[in-house]
C-alpha cells in the first residue's frame, strides 16, 4: 500500500455519502472511491448471506482499484459482513458502522434514548450486544423505519409524504420521553434539517459518521498511510441508474465527482 492510494467507501445506496463527507472533512488529502449498490437496495430486508456476497464483491472491486482501506458506510452491511470481511482481508484497514449507543447513553438527561434504524440493524445480534454493553442504565426505544431509505434514495429530503412518514416514526419516541435520538442508518443524517423543524430543540441527534472518519484516520496513521498531497476528484459507481445518481449527486455532495456504472 502507498500513501496516495485511494480509500474505498461502500453503502447500499447514497446514505454513505454522509460518511464520505465526514472523511473528506477530516482527511482532505485523501482520494475517495464510492460504490452505491443501489440496484439491490434496501439491504434491511435482505439475508445476511446476500449482503455479505454484495459486500465481498465491492471489496474485491476496491482491491482491484488499489484502495488502501475499506469503509463499510452502512449499518446493515456492517452487521452482516464486517466480521467475515476482516477474516477475508486481515492485512487491510477496514472500518464499519455501528449505532451510537454509547455516546447516546452518555448524552441523555431523561434516561430514555430513541433509535431510528432499519429492521435489519435492530434485529441483529450486534445491536443487542451494544445495548447489553452500553445501555444498561438507560431505556432504549427502537423504531424501525421501513420506506424511509427508499424515499431518501430518490433525493426526497422534505416532501409532505416524507414528513408524514417520519412523523409516524418520531412520535412514539417523543411520547416515550426520549431526549436523545440515534440516527442508526447512514441515510438518516440527510434528514437533520427536516428533523430540526419537527423536533423540540431539546432533542439531541447522534450519528456515527464523524467517529468512523476518526477511526479511519487512526488506522491509516498507525500504518503510515495518511496522504499528504493533492487528492484526485472523488469517483463514484452505482449498480443502479447511473443517470439518477448523476442528477442527485450535486445536491448531496458539494465537491467534484465522476459517476460510472458498477456492473456485477
Amino acid at each position: 500500500m502507498v500513501k496516495d492510494a485511494p480509500i474505498g467507501v461502500f453503502d447500499s445506496g447514497i446514505g454513505g455519502l454522509t460518511v464520505l463527507e465526514e472523511i473528506q472533512q477530516l482527511l482532505p488529502h485523501e482520494s475517495l472511491l464510492y460504490v452505491a449498490d443501489c440496484g439491490h437496495i434496501p439491504y434491511g430486508e435482505k439475508t445476511p448471506a446476500f449482503i455479505y456476497e454484495r459486500s465481498h464483491r465491492v471489496a474485491e472491486f476496491f482491491r482491484e482499484q488499489g484502495a488502501k482501506a475499506f469503509v463499510i458506510a452502512c449499518n446493515t452491511a456492517t452487521v452482516a459482513a464486517v466480521a467475515d470481511l476482516r477474516q477475508d482481508y486481515p492485512d487491510w484497514p477496514l472500518v464499519g458502522m455501528e449505532p451510537a449507543v454509547k455516546p447516546a447513553a452518555a448524552a441523555t438527561r431523561s434516561g430514555v434514548v430513541g433509535v431510528l434504524a432499519t429492521t435489519g440493524t435492530l434485529q441483529s445480534a450486534k445491536f443487542a450486544a451494544l445495548l447489553d454493553r452500553f445501555a444498561t442504565d438507560v431505556r432504549v426505544i427502537t423504531q424501525p423505519c421501513p420506506g424511509l431509505v427508499e424515499l431518501i434514495e430518490t433525493g426526497d429530503l422534505g416532501s409532505p409524504a416524507l414528513r408524514q412518514l417520519l412523523q409516524g416514526y418520531i412520535d412514539p419516541l417523543l411520547s416515550a420521553g426520549c431526549d436523545t435520538i440515534i440516527l442508526g442508518c447512514t441515510h438518516y443524517p440527510f434528514l437533520k434539517p427536516l428533523l430540526a423543524q419537527m423536533l423540540p430543540p431539546s432533542i439531541s441527534l447522534i450519528d456515527t459518521g464523524a467517529a468512523v472518519a476518526r477511526q479511519l484516520k487512526r488506522l491509516l496513521g498507525e500504518r503510515d498511510l495518511l496522504a499528504t498531497g493533492k487528492p484526485e476528484p472523488a469517483q463514484f459507481w452505482t449498480s443502479g441508474d447511473v443517470y439518477h445518481l448523476r442528477n442527485i449527486l450535486p445536491t448531496l455532495w458539494k465537491h467534484p465527482g465522476v459517476v460510472r456504472s458498477f456492473c456485477s
